[in-house]
């Protein structure tokens, strides 16, 4: 959605500019944009400050899959330091139309986890995503610099994945599992690892239910309401 006449900026949180369209989005049962999604992965990186995580803006991520000169991608991935994070999380989108800014139909999220040296794709409608998902994986991989293993990284589809029950909540579902897998890390490294041989999967069926997913929608817009507040009444600079 790009910008329009009478659309106007709403809101600048780190690098992601947010407009009034954003919050018509919200408030209505549709699908969830670039921005909103970007939005959310950027406060969630306040929420889990680690140089080990990494959440890509689905911008990113499109580009990845998408980018034709793939001796030219390594310049492009080297800002973001793959080969140093240990948990990466990338939007799909299946738009593979470069000329067509958010375009697609269907969102999911592809997870990289160092530890294991695996990509997971959580799909909330069946695989729908898994041809394009299993693009970014291999347009990714060979970048993730992996050097306790003498292969690139698997790719598994997770069959536990939460399934949407409308035609619209995909990108809710993305940032609902994102949130789950975020929270699960960092209580894994709170624990020194450990872990149980099934990675984040329990915590997601656990936490990513049709209503939580629902609720999503009303706690980003309560989000981005709560920041505008804090713009609108910040005390001006003298």
């Amino acid at each position: 959605m790009g910008k329009s006449e009478g659309d106007e900026k709403i809101l600048s949180y780190n690098d992601v500019v947010l407009r009034k369209s954003d919050l018509d989005i919200l408030n209505g049962p549709c699908y969830l944009n670039d921005r909103i999604i970007e939005f959310y992965f950027s406060y969630l990186c306040t929420c889990h400050p680690s140089e080990d995580i990494l959440l890509s803006p689905p911008s990113i991520a499109f580009w990845i899959m998408n980018c034709p000169d793939t001796d030219g991608l390594n310049d492009f991935l080297q800002p973001l330091n793959l080969r140093v994070r240990n948990l990466v999380i990338f939007p799909v989108n299946d738009n593979n139309d470069v000329s067509k800014a958010e375009g697609g139909n269907h969102w999911s999220v592809l997870v990289f986890y160092r530890e294991a040296n695996v990509f997971v794709h959580h799909d909330s409608c069946k695989g729908v995503n898994n041809s394009s998902a299993k693009r970014l994986y291999r347009a990714v991989a060979r970048f993730m610099g992996v050097t306790n293993s003498t292969s690139e990284p698997s790719y598994v589809e997770c069959s536990e994945s939460p399934q949407q029950v409308n035609g619209h909540d995909c990108g809710l579902y993305v940032t609902a599992i994102s949130r789950s897998i975020c929270r699960w890390y960092e209580q894994e490294r709170k624990e020194a690892g450990g872990g149980d041989g099934f990675l984040w999967f329990s915590a997601v069926v656990k936490e990513v239910t049709p209503s939580s997913v629902a609720d999503m929608r009303s706690e980003i817009l309560g989000l981005i309401r709560s920041f505008m507040a804090l713009k609108e009444y910040q005390p001006a600079s003298k």
